[in-house]
């Protein structure tokens, strides 16, 4: 082994360091595998309205990121809506109202796949074998 001293930006060492607590491994444990295989996934690069939702993944443990990834979204009447408001859109049939919620049912929906895309993602970056989606 090899001692190396490293100046990190410090929003990548915070990200490191909760990825260390999260998964009870050591920070060198954790910069070590960051190094091997590259970093965890980035939030970063996300929409800013969903950067908060995604950061907060970092720093769950294994358990609740399957529980995440897992996650179905099974409410078919809400479903039933935003295909109900899709279809009016695209006949350009949609009161101000409807547009405002079909605004909110996209970002809602938006925000439920990114985070299970960023659950899975972060599974794999820490070793896990990601099943197929329909497997998951």
């Amino acid at each position: 082994m090899q001692s190396v001293m490293l100046d990190l930006p410090e929003n990548l060492y915070i990200r490191l360091q909760q990825t260390a607590q999260a998964t009870r491994q050591s920070f060198n444990d954790v910069l070590l595998h960051a190094v091997q295989v590259g970093s965890p996934p980035s939030w970063e690069d996300a929409p800013a309205m969903f950067q908060a939702d995604l950061a907060a993944l970092d720093r769950l443990p294994d358990d609740a990121l399957w529980r995440v990834a897992r996650n179905l979204q099974d409410d078919k009447n809400l479903a039933q809506r935003y295909q109900d408001l899709l279809d009016k859109n695209a006949n350009g049939q949609l009161s101000t109202t409807e547009r405002e919620e079909l605004t909110r049912l996209r970002n809602e929906a938006d925000r439920f796949m990114l985070c299970k895309a960023y659950a899975a993602a972060l599974l794999r970056w820490r070793g896990h074998q990601i099943p197929p989606a329909e497997k998951l």
